[in-house]
């Protein structure tokens, strides 16, 4: 497991605005877990966002997707935004935000990541 890191001032500002939106979608309940909040569909985790704490960097957020189709692979393959490193024993991706531009990118990976929480089962 990577060691936990502060998020930066900016991310904080991110982590509330992402944390609105989640919470926002159907059948999403939150929780604190190792300085993240993190976001279940149903009994499923899916995302988590820095409260006090960051993995890999002070500007990420990270996202879950099990068995993840060839075509989500190659498209994060080619997303520098997303760190697959983490991702290959726990199916956990981290999306890096340097700018407000990259909450949409970060939207559409989680957004990916609840859809799956949604087939999978409890």
């Amino acid at each position: 497991m990577p060691k936990p890191v502060r998020p930066s001032e900016e991310m904080q500002r991110w982590s509330v605005l992402l944390e609105d939106e989640l919470s926002s979608w159907p059948q999403v309940s939150r929780k604190k877990m190792f300085g993240m909040k993190t976001f279940y569909r149903g009994s499923n985790i899916f995302a988590g966002v820095p409260d006090k704490r960051s993995f890999f960097s002070p500007n990420g957020v990270i996202f879950k997707i099990s068995d993840a189709t060839p075509s989500q692979i190659a498209r994060m393959k080619t997303d520098k935004r997303v760190m697959l490193e983490f991702g290959k024993v726990q199916k956990w991706y981290n999306f890096e935000i340097k700018s407000d531009k990259d909450l949409q990118g970060a939207l559409i990976w989680i957004g990916a990541s609840y859809e799956r929480a949604g087939k999978l089962r409890p």
